[in-house]
């Protein structure tokens, strides 16, 4: 758990535990309450042989169910939202949202959920939908929430002097192939860092770090973007 979770603010919400709530949604994706007023559900699942994950953006708090713990976190306890995309080996189409809040655990929300050993099922649209409707509560409770796009600069820029050393590195490999003859070898390196390029140059465009509003959601950051 990060720093900023530790300790209690002054006229920091407690959290509660809640007693009885349910809505759990095995397969993922979004719902919303039987009787249209408790907020829209989102739920995925981590991994394979975890527990689904279910959250409730209700108007007075975010309620959390996960395996036997559940929790009910009032909005103005929420200290961070963080916004991030984080590809997985089996979908590279994979976003987080984080939560930090006064006494509660961080929490993970992924728009991919489990389905199978060799498939991580996309949930976009139920996802965005979440992200939204979260916004519009912290926007609307006005908490000192501080909202974060991306890596944390500490990671993403020490990553990006990598990256583009390594992608110099290849192209020079290539110019000397070309001027050695070697044209299997330099198209080989060629196709390698057009991969290369492709796959972080994505990772790196859309992690890029910066602050937002709640009412102005990074494209970059969500599903589609």
């Amino acid at each position: 758990m990060g720093s900023d979770m530790d300790g209690d603010q002054p006229g920091a919400q407690k959290v509660h535990i809640l007693a009885g709530f349910s809505g759990s949604q095995p397969d993922g994706g979004s719902a919303t309450s039987p009787d249209g007023s408790a907020g829209p559900i989102y739920a995925f699942k981590a991994s394979l042989m975890g527990p689904p994950q279910v959250f409730r953006v209700a108007p007075d708090a975010l309620q959390w169910e996960i395996g036997r713990y559940s929790g009910r976190i009032p909005y103005g306890a929420i200290r961070r939202v963080r916004l991030l995309y984080r590809p997985a080996n089996l979908q590279t189409q994979r976003f987080l949202t984080e939560i930090w809040a006064a006494q509660a655990p961080k929490l993970k929300v992924s728009s991919v959920s489990w389905a199978s050993l060799t498939e991580q099922r996309r949930q976009d649209a139920a996802y965005i939908a979440f992200v939204e409707a979260l916004h519009r509560r912290l926007a609307d409770a006005r908490t000192e929430a501080v909202f974060d796009a991306g890596s944390p600069p500490w990671l993403y820029w020490p990553g990006v002097v990598v990256f583009v050393g390594i992608a110099v590195a290849i192209a020079l490999l290539i110019v000397r192939g070309l001027q050695e003859g070697a044209l299997i070898g330099a198209a080989v390196a060629g196709v390698f860092l057009a991969f290369y390029l492709w796959q972080l140059g994505t990772f790196f465009r859309r992690n890029r770090p910066g602050r937002y509003r709640p009412d102005a959601i990074p494209a970059a950051v969500l599903p589609g973007g």
